[in-house]
């Protein structure tokens, strides 16, 4: 008994489209853990003065993408990440906390994408 081209084709497709579906999930669950990891890790590693800095950071769904971002004090991160110019002159200097977190969650996305596909 054999099988006919077109019905071989046709099945392969079906697989193909189920795993690419399952890998899809899969990618969107490892977005959605490391984007909350990353606004977890810096709500405990930011720099505090009155506190509410640390505390606005959120991990946000736009559109296809998880974002990690500042609701409260958007305006302090790069000032506080980059140092910035004093109004009677001098520098403040840089308190960098975003770079080394958002060096760790490529670094996770990247292992967890892995596992995706691999698993």
């Amino acid at each position: 008994m054999g099988i006919n081209i077109s019905q071989l084709a046709n099945e392969i497709t079906k697989e193909l489209k189920n795993y690419s579906h399952e890998v899809a999930e899969k990618m969107e669950e490892v977005k959605k853990e490391v984007a909350k990891d990353g606004a977890q890790e810096l709500r405990s590693t930011s720099p505090e003065e009155t506190g509410t800095y640390g505390k606005g950071w959120r991990a946000t769904k736009k559109e296809n993408a998880w974002v990690v971002h500042n609701a409260t004090s958007y305006q302090l991160t790069h000032l506080l990440e980059k140092g910035h110019a004093k109004r009677g002159g001098g520098r403040v200097a840089a308190r960098v906390h975003i770079k080394p977190v958002e060096e760790q969650l490529i670094k996770n996305f990247e292992e967890g994408i892995e596992k995706a596909v691999q698993g």
